[in-house]
């Protein structure tokens, strides 16, 4: 296997990628570099005497965290669905899904259009704002994702979701789970053991892990938060959907809310969201997820760059905690 990333030799990787038939007669790679700060698998933009291109690799472990292994098969998941995305996005004015270029199922390489110099959506987080035109067009992507009839035999991607299921409905929930929160801001270990000891949280959580893990029939993003929403100029791209699976509605959309809510600390975005999402959903599951995902973020291995104080993280925390419990089905 030819293993990729920004320290591969240009001639090698160049000569790699011509036998393969990926360039262009008589281009060259001129420069590589680390386009953006990727979780899961190696990226690198090659920069060519005739244009720039995007290349993904997978690999057995979480590129950001090695000590964490992850099933090779995610990159084909990501695959599946760009190519699946082709058809529908040409509904829309703009594709904001990348183009896939050229695939290779054994070296696990993908290559990509370059969407350019943009920047993923986190810094949403430090804003604590986002415009209700962004707002409105992820929600249209999200529909045209969600609309897209699962191709037959689309992978279940089990093995990242046993990864995710951990990670957001086990992990944040248990008193000792190896992860000092501390680190991350002092005090908060101490403020997260209230939810951790709560029966009727991890009650909940336990059995939307449960549905998280079973058949649905819509074709999800599996990640639909900030770090997969890149922004180039004025357009708004959609990346990363190494998570992708056939699942329920409610699990995107809850994400998708949740990230909203932290960044803005306004619980009127759930309404919103709900009020311009035109297709069938559980509403009390997107409520439900939502607060599932806050908490996550904030006592959870998978943290977020937040500026937030203790207490804003509290006030959140007591947030996630109503929309969780909340009997209310809207």
């Amino acid at each position: 296997m030819f293993y990729i990333d920004t320290q591969t030799n240009l001639q090698d990787l160049t000569q790699y990628l011509q036998k393969k038939g990926w360039l262009h007669a008589a281009e060259i790679i001129t420069d590589t570099a680390i386009p953006g700060a990727g979780n899961m698998n190696v990226v690198v933009r090659l920069t060519t005497n005739q244009r720039t291109l995007i290349l993904k690799q997978s690999r057995p472990f979480v590129q950001k965290y090695p000590q964490l292994a992850a099933p090779l098969n995610r990159i084909d998941v990501e695959y599946q669905f760009y190519t699946a995305m082709q058809a529908a996005a040409q509904q829309l004015e703009k594709s904001p899904f990348p183009k896939l270029l050229q695939y290779d199922a054994d070296e696990h390489l993908m290559l990509l259009e370059d969407l350019g110099h943009g920047k993923d959506m986190s810094s949403i987080y430090a804003a604590r704002h986002i415009s209700e035109q962004q707002t409105k067009q992820l929600v249209r992507f999200l529909e045209t994702i969600h609309q897209v009839v699962p191709p037959k035999g689309y992978p279940i991607n089990e093995g990242l979701r046993q990864l995710n299921h951990q990670h957001i409905f086990v992990l944040p929930f248990l008193a000792d789970n190896g992860f000092d929160l501390d680190n991350v801001q002092q005090g908060l270990q101490a403020l997260a053991q209230a939810y951790k000891q709560d029966n009727a949280l991890t009650t909940i959580a336990t059995q939307l892990g449960e549905a998280y893990l079973s058949a649905g029939t819509t074709l999800l993003h599996g990640d639909y938060y900030p770090g997969s929403w890149m922004q180039q100029q004025e357009a708004l791209c959609i990346i990363d959907p190494e998570f992708s699976f056939v699942g329920d509605a409610y699990y995107d959309v809850g994400v998708f809310v949740a990230h909203l809510i932290i960044a803005t600390g306004n619980i009127n975005k759930l309404d919103w969201v709900l009020d311009n999402y035109s297709l069938p959903i559980d509403k009390k599951k997107v409520q439900q997820l939502a607060g599932i995902e806050i908490m996550r973020r904030l006592i959870g291995l998978g943290q977020l760059p937040l500026e937030h104080t203790l207490a804003e993280k509290k006030e959140l925390l007591e947030l996630a905690k109503e929309l969780i419990l909340s009997s209310d089905s809207q």
